[in-house]
């Protein structure tokens, strides 16, 4: 076989916009690797850049920062035919063609070995997944055992993975949520949560007295301050996600059941750090690439997904030729948790 099944765009634009064409199979480099792509989570950054809002990417263009799969091929023989292999971002779906398709290239050093025997679906929905949120708690967050942390956008799939690590490794976790239903608080719980905190928009009014250590900020410039506001002196605010729209749509939309909205509102208007940012609390950012990936303890925490003591929540599940459907799904936040696309 010499072509594959791949999901191209030539445009930006909504769902319809992503293609099912016939492409040939790309011949790996003497520093690549061909993977054939078992399972690949969507993730906001592809809905980002299919709508055109990711600058420098050039279309036509398969998307895709993420895959897990087996070696079809590695010229240098770093990585043996059949060898079980994740990777994710070093200009996936955007410097280069990405993981929507049956095969895809990436460097043979950008990738980790798979060690545990997990579904691809479980799979698939790991690589970013935990390369951020282990990277946001430990490489900018500096967690420690001691910390008391607040996840703000506690119900998103990197909120959730965030908590359930934060918990394992001993710390005390609050999760924000805007949903004030049963259903929400129990999913929070069940991934480690000690404290659900329905989130108002003024969470620094509800935390007075109880601020906290460490701060992973998940909706973005629309709670950044209120965030910062909610770190004791030495604490650290990191914001990771960039998912929140202004105030005047928080009561119009409901997100996967979760805290945070969607939207691309990359700066702050009338920004005053003198005055936004109180004294002796941190503020950092966390946006990992292929070095935060190799560092992340991939495997120990397969591990702990294979054992049950870190729990994984899998929204929907789509083969390849339904990815209209499953971007569709994405857009209008109904996945309730990490979708999967299967090829």
């Amino acid at each position: 076989m010499t072509t594959m099944k791949a999901v191209v765009i030539h445009k930006a634009g909504g769902p319809e916009v992503l293609k099912l064409e016939t492409l040939p199979i790309p011949t790996p480099k003497s520093d690549e690797v061909l993977i054939k792509v078992k399972a690949f989570g969507l993730n906001r950054s592809e809905f980002f850049t299919r709508q055109g809002h990711s600058p420098g990417v050039q279309f036509p263009r398969v998307l895709g920062i993420e895959a897990v799969g087996v070696v079809e091929n590695c010229p240098n023989g770093r990585w043996k035919v059949g060898d079980r292999l994740a990777t994710c971002m070093g200009g996936m779906g955007r410097d280069t063609d990405g993981s929507y398709a049956e095969y895809t290239c990436v460097k043979a050093d950008n990738v980790q070995p798979i060690n545990h025997d997990l579904d691809w679906t479980t799979l698939g929905a790991l690589p970013e997944m935990l390369q951020t949120a282990w990277g946001s708690l430990f490489i900018a967050l500096q967690l420690k055992a001691s910390d008391h942390l607040l996840v703000r956008g506690g119900t998103s799939s990197v909120g959730l993975v965030a908590a359930a690590i934060a918990k394992n490794h001993g710390c005390f976790v609050a999760a924000t949520t805007r949903s004030s239903s049963k259903e929400s608080a129990d999913v929070l719980r069940k991934n480690g949560v000690d404290q659900v905190i329905i989130d108002d928009g003024n969470m620094a009014a509800q935390v007075q007295g109880k601020k906290f250590d460490k701060i992973l900020e998940l909706v973005g410039t629309t709670t950044l301050i209120d965030s910062l506001s909610c770190a004791a002196p030495g604490g650290i605010v990191c914001m990771t996600g960039i998912l929140g729209k202004s105030r005047s749509l928080l009561d119009k939309l409901v997100i996967e059941n979760l805290t945070c909205f969607p939207g691309n509102i990359w700066h702050l208007d009338g920004f005053k750090p003198m005055e936004a940012i109180p004294s002796q609390v941190y503020l950092t950012k966390y946006s990992g690439g292929p070095k935060e990936f190799q560092e992340m303890p991939f495997n120990d925490l397969l591990g702990q997904v294979e054992t049950g003591t870190l729990r994984v929540e899998v929204g929907k599940v789509f083969r390849i030729d339904e990815i209209k459907d499953a971007h569709d799904t994405m857009d209008k936040n109904l996945a309730r948790g990490k979708i999967v696309v299967l090829t």
